[in-house]
């Protein structure tokens, strides 16, 4: 029986990760049938916990159990986009018995801990608050509702009950960390919480570490102060003690400025990412150094084992074979979906991830000319997948997501696929020999889908951004789009520039290679799939967060 008034993880640790952790994240992609995560920081997160796991590490991850999740991605009757909210019930996580309050608006607010036992997923434990219990009026309840809700005070609510309900647990829980990591800002109203726990800054700055995934400045969060104030996001420090801890002027409070500010540490989540979060925060004072470490995902959890069997053991028709069947598996699944049968010796190219404006998944139709052309070659034919949820109140990235579901009724060998959550995510990395990934640089501050990709025996096909910049070896174990002097372009011709050069790869280095020489093909998969191992692969990252961040 676990004891969570005194709770320590429920394992030996290793001696070198001995340091007590609780990690804070707004999402965790720990396994599909545990619905709390929208995208790359949860997939991110979910690795985290289960690397963390694999080497036993004193680490404990702190979240929230979203009724609805982020969303449910059906379709509507002409098959466009249709976003709906199902109530998510678990058998899998269990009831601490802890529950204590928080103040929201003034308002005691219910909280309710659950726990999902490393055994469950084979990851680090897992705590999820959730608000959703008749103690609570019904605008209390909805906190915990939807993941990024769109109301702008529930957004704030949902922020504080990760950061001092997050604190208030580990204090319940009795835990005693000796970092508190918070994996984006969502979680800095901890800070308040531990101002009064250890009494000055300078206690609590010993304690936190903080990790930035925003490559640009107007992507940090920020609301009214006045309006945080009054919901009781500072605790109940005033708006000028607020001010003289965090050092900021004016009338929005920064989250991610109050998390450096508060932080003994700080990271971006790339090596470039690094290096442009320096340059962002260099005119800011009493900011740490910002390093690095590079997102990484869980090679256990994401890579088929069998390709990496047959390709050490150098059996090229067993290889082969394998990543056949993955694709037919994985054509299966659009196929139910989609109606498309596509075919598993044509070169499938798949583009899946948010969908996103600067993520640009419409980018390869933006010629149509050139895009007609590559769709009805008969003679190096391409197959092509899209998927990926966007943001259900971004009108404009669905809009999109609903012009390729148009545009695919004209093509038998396009699909456009619903449902992109962790098992589809999975089946779509074996199903492609492409993975296509062509964000604005510098816009990416990692990315991680190629990574899996990778270990799925596929080719990432790249904008040179985030973590391709540490990985590519065009030709070699990857392809990329030539890069130009995008400080000094505009968007449009950033983005026509892109589209010429990444037609001209596709169509004279890509499908001659594939179809003209196998074996060199083959090449550029197996060092693609070796290399991706060598360092991008989560043991790798959670040891070098206990090295380089947790450490004193």
């Amino acid at each position: 029986m676990t004891d969570f008034k005194n709770y320590s993880v429920p394992y030996q640790t290793a001696d070198s990760y001995s340091k007590r952790v609780a990690y804070f994240s707004m999402e965790f992609a720990v396994h599909q049938p545990l619905k709390i995560y929208s995208g790359g920081l949860g997939f991110l997160s979910g690795s985290h916990l289960r690397s963390a796991f694999e080497l036993k590490q004193n680490l404990i991850g702190i979240g929230i159990l979203w009724k609805y999740g982020y969303y449910d991605q059906s379709r509507n009757q002409d098959q466009t986009l249709k976003p709906e909210w199902y109530e998510k019930t678990y058998s899998f996580i269990q009831d601490t018995g802890i529950k204590f309050q928080i103040k929201v608006h003034g308002a005691p607010v219910w909280v309710k801990a659950w726990y999902l036992a490393p055994e469950t997923f084979n990851s680090a434990p897992l705590f999820l608050l959730s608000t959703d219990l008749p103690e609570n009026d019904y605008l209390s309840q909805t906190i915990t509702h939807r993941l990024y809700d769109s109301d702008t005070a529930a957004k704030v609510a949902q922020f504080m009950l990760l950061g001092l309900g997050g604190a208030k647990l580990i204090d319940e829980l009795n835990f005693n960390p000796e970092v508190y990591h918070l994996n984006e800002a969502h979680g800095v109203s901890a800070v308040f919480h531990l101002m009064k726990k250890f009494g000055s800054k300078e206690e609590v700055t010993k304690r936190v570490v903080f990790t930035t995934h925003t490559p640009e400045e107007a992507g940090n969060e920020k609301h009214d102060i006045f309006l945080c104030e009054r919901m009781g996001y500072f605790n109940g420090y005033s708006i000028p003690d607020v001010k003289k801890l965090t050092g900021m002027r004016g009338e929005l409070f920064n989250h991610s400025l109050a998390a450096l500010r508060f932080a003994r540490k700080a990271n971006g989540v790339s090596k470039l990412h690094g290096e442009v979060s320096r340059e962002m925060w260099k005119d800011y004072e009493n900011i740490p150094e910002i390093s690095h470490v590079t997102n990484s995902q869980n090679f256990n959890y994401w890579a088929d084992k069998q390709l990496y069997r047959y390709m050490d053991a150098g059996d090229v028709e067993k290889f082969e074979d394998r990543k056949r069947y993955l694709k037919k598996r994985a054509f299966e699944i659009v196929a139910d979906q989609t109606g498309k049968l596509l075919d598993p010796d044509v070169l499938t190219i798949v583009w899946a991830r948010r969908f996103a404006s600067y993520k640009r998944p419409d980018l390869l139709t933006r010629d149509f000319e050139r895009f007609e052309k590559l769709m009805r070659n008969t003679e190096r034919p391409v197959q092509i997948i899209w998927a990926g949820k966007p943001y259900p109140m971004d009108y404009g990235a669905i809009s999109v997501f609903n012009q390729l579901v148009h545009l695919s009724k004209n093509y038998s060998n396009i699909a456009v696929c619903v449902g992109y959550e962790l098992t589809l995510s999975k089946r779509l990395k074996q199903a492609s020999d492409i993975w296509l990934n062509n964000p604005r640089v510098p816009r990416e501050a990692s990315g991680t889908s190629g990574m899996t990709a990778s270990m799925n025996g596929s080719v990432n096909f790249s904008t040179f951004d985030g973590w391709i910049c540490e990985f590519a070896d065009h030709g070699k174990n990857s392809f990329i789009v030539p890069a130009a002097d995008y400080k000094t372009m505009s968007v449009p011709d950033q983005d026509e520039f892109d589209l010429n050069n990444l037609y001209d790869v596709l169509e004279n280095e890509i499908l001659p290679t594939y179809y003209g020489n196998k074996e060199a093909w083959r090449g550029i998969v197996h060092q693609g799939m070796k290399e991706v191992v060598e360092f991008f692969e989560s043991n790798r990252m959670a040891r070098e967060y206990y090295e380089i961040m947790y450490k004193d």
